[in-house]
């Protein structure tokens, strides 16, 4: 007896805590609620599914709405702070299918039952577009150079696997939309029916508004890239499937992702803003504006508090500005033969100032620039470097007064920032061999738009006298008694702290450029030009071709690399002269920093990176998301969510619903900075220029999507 009374004893105790376990863990009820939650825990076969989406959605508002969460290590979830609607709820995540939509409201406490799938297959259908396309296989190292139709079918302009990886992600295919998808992984029924997949694909990239522009980006790399796609896609009918993904985990669970419809199904986002860069508190509560680029001649408007969706129209001054042509090679197997795109504002970028007003690059005018412009005119940059032809220029929309100003440019626009200088100076990208500036002070002062803009060449100090002479043309040798200018042009554009301004230059290997305007832009203005590591003879620490780049409170450059990579970019490390005949651009390999994004590589690739290549970083100045200040994040395209990076490591912040999540930018609004985790987030938009190739297919709108952090799964 002795000895059983401790057994016994040891078991009661075992069960008492099991059973107290049991009723803190399993129990809905035992979940923190408030009226305006839904709560509950999600189990399987095995017991509670840990680091799935509980997924709410909703018609029943003004314009459609979702909001999706993440179970904690226990399986239990909570949905916070719902609008007054009834609700579909359900259940996704890897290894999981999903399980039956039950209805809700807020207030309920929901069980909910998760189904396994039945095989690799069926789970693999939610995986992020990077994981399938991880599954194509591009041309080794040793194809390279190409020899043409006659040879390997790749051009002998492309000489090394790095060109190729870039033309196939930032400098082609998923700078307009993912690869991978359902709508790019599978060839359309309605397509047609073809001998083989290289015709279907020859076809297929021929279709809609957009056909020229593909079959022109295949036949850079020439018909070896219509065989790769055609025996991507031919594996994955075989029933190839990638490795599957890792569930959320730690602060991965602590998500709360909110997604609003906007603008419509015909037509695609590039950009949406909140705030002003330089003070996140600008606009709290506000609306959401939106860029249609190409697509239509509106700004979508999103109203987060009453859940409204509205528009601005948007005007030109000149009648005679080109619209976006309705050619097309071949119908589009979504909208058969109707253009669906038609913008003459072409909007590509808005931002907004301290006053709340909404600025974006946006066409004004047909293409031809006035004659202060050009050469023969007594403007201080057109003395300098004149320019005939700009495409895309500057609008101002005043929300107050409802007024849209046009501003005409000699400089072409694409990105724009605002300086933290006293002029409000919006500096743009997009000029090509010049970078252009509005000083928004002058021109709000005098309505002068001649007098309130200027351009600058790129010239490099390359005679190391640190002054801005006299130069030599790119194609020209290298004299010692002068400067020369750069051939590049901004792509994006972020004024530092310093007061310099740095952009990302396109193109293999592209390039870093950090521009100091002077005391007398643009007669003192100079750059220096960095590229990245593409050359560096450890292949695990090559990286090249950067898109989308931003610049941290500390000057350092942050980018998003073809490679796979993001980069960051530190000038003080550099150990040789930042200027002078040997500063041409890989003179400081010590100063890049590499991290590979978290996506599989693709098949044929041993370098570094991944099959990942986010279109842009941002960097959260101001812990609007709550990871801490200067939080450097990735756009995540291939992974279908945000990619942060958090002391050297990835949060993985994906959207799983619906299929297809791919923003090109994103900003962080502080609604109420008493509010802890509620007063803020980061917000984005989704850009794909395909949005019926998301979950949902043709008919599926444009989403504006809202990122924040609680500081637990179940935090309220």
């Amino acid at each position: 007896m002795r000895l059983l009374f401790p057994l016994l004893t040891g078991v009661c105790t075992a069960l008492l805590a099991f059973t107290s376990l049991g009723a803190r863990q399993g129990p809905a009820a035992d979940i923190a609620m408030d009226g305006d939650d839904i709560a509950g825990i999600v189990t399987g076969p095995k017991g509670p599914e840990a680091g799935v989406w509980v997924i709410a959605e909703t018609t029943g508002l003004p314009t459609k709405f979702a909001r999706i969460v993440v179970t904690d290590d226990k399986g239990r979830y909570l949905i916070p702070d719902l609008p007054k609607a009834s609700y579909q709820v359900w259940v996704r995540g890897y290894g999981l299918v999903d399980s039956p939509k039950t209805t809700a409201t807020p207030g309920a406490r929901l069980p909910l039952k998760a189904v396994v799938a039945p095989d690799a297959k069926a789970a693999a259908h939610y995986y992020p577009a990077g994981y399938w396309l991880s599954l194509l296989e591009v041309p080794a190292e040793s194809e390279f150079p190409g020899t043409g139709g006659k040879g390997n079918g790749i051009q002998p302009t492309i000489t090394s696997q790095q060109q190729y990886l870039r033309i196939l992600k930032s400098g082609g295919c998923t700078t307009c939309h993912q690869l991978g998808t359902i709508g790019t992984r599978e060839i359309p029924k309605n397509l047609g029916t073809f001998n083989t997949s290289v015709d279907a694909w020859e076809r297929r990239l021929a279709s809609g508004q957009a056909g020229a522009q593909m079959i022109g980006t295949m036949n850079q790399v020439g018909m070896r890239f219509f065989k790769e796609f055609a025996a991507w896609t031919d594996r994955i009918k075989a029933g190839a499937v990638p490795p599957a993904p890792p569930r959320p985990q730690g602060i991965e669970r602590n998500a709360v992702i909110t997604l609003w419809d906007w603008a419509d199904p015909k037509h695609y986002l590039h950009d949406e803003v909140s705030t002003d860069r330089r003070n996140p508190t600008v606009n709290a509560n506000g609306p959401l504006y939106g860029a249609l680029e190409l697509s239509a001649d509106y700004v979508p408007v999103l109203d987060p508090v009453t859940h409204t969706a509205s528009r601005i129209p948007l005007t030109v001054r000149d009648p005679n500005t080109p619209a976006t042509p309705p050619d097309m090679a071949q119908p589009s197997p979504y909208w058969g033969t109707e253009p669906i795109w038609n913008s003459k504002n072409n909007v590509h970028n808005p931002m907004l100032d301290h006053l709340g007003r909404l600025w974006l690059t946006s066409a004004v005018r047909a293409f031809d620039n006035p004659d202060w412009c050009k050469a023969g005119s007594d403007h201080p940059s057109a003395k300098l470097f004149p320019i005939n032809r700009s495409s895309r220029h500057l609008q101002m929309y005043d929300p107050k007064t409802k007024k849209l100003t046009h501003i005409s440019t000699c400089f072409g626009t694409h990105h724009l920032t605002f300086a933290e200088d006293a002029n409000n100076t919006l500096w743009t990208s997009g000029g090509g061999q010049v970078v252009g500036w509005l000083n928004t002070k002058l021109f709000e002062e005098t309505g002068d738009e001649a007098k309130a803009q200027g351009w600058t060449a790129l010239i490099m100090d390359t005679n190391g006298n640190g002054k801005r002479d006299a130069y030599v043309e790119p194609n020209e040798p290298v004299d010692p008694t002068k400067d020369k200018r750069y051939n590049g042009g901004f792509y994006s554009v972020q004024p530092a702290p310093d007061g310099s301004i740095w952009g990302s230059v396109l193109g293999y290997p592209g390039a870093a450029v950090r521009l100091v305007p002077g005391s007398n832009p643009p007669e003192t203005t100079l750059v220096e030009v960095y590229e990245p590591p593409f050359k560096h003879p450890d292949p695990q620490k090559q990286g090249f071709s950067p898109r989308g780049m931003d610049v941290d409170r500390n000057g350092v450059v942050w980018a998003a690399l073809a490679s796979g990579h993001m980069a960051s970019f530190d000038r003080r490390k550099c150990t040789g002269p930042l200027n002078g005949p040997n500063a041409t651009g890989q003179h400081c390999p010590e100063g890049w920093t590499l991290y590979t994004e978290p996506v599989p590589q693709l098949k044929g690739v041993t370098a570094t990176g991944s099959a990942e290549a986010s279109y842009y970083t941002w960097v959260d100045w101001f812990d609007t998301l709550g990871l801490g200040t200067n939080t450097p994040i990735n756009t995540g395209n291939a992974s279908e969510g945000l990619l942060a990076l958090k002391d050297g490591k990835w949060v993985v912040l994906r959207v799983p619903y619906p299929l297809g999540y791919y923003t090109k930018w994103m900003d962080g609004r502080i609604d109420d900075p008493k509010a802890g985790w509620k007063g803020r987030g980061l917000w984005s938009t989704v850009s794909t220029r395909a949005p019926f190739h998301m979950e949902g297919g043709k008919g599926t709108a444009p989403k504006i999507v809202r990122f924040q952090l609680r500081p637990d799964p179940l935090a309220k």
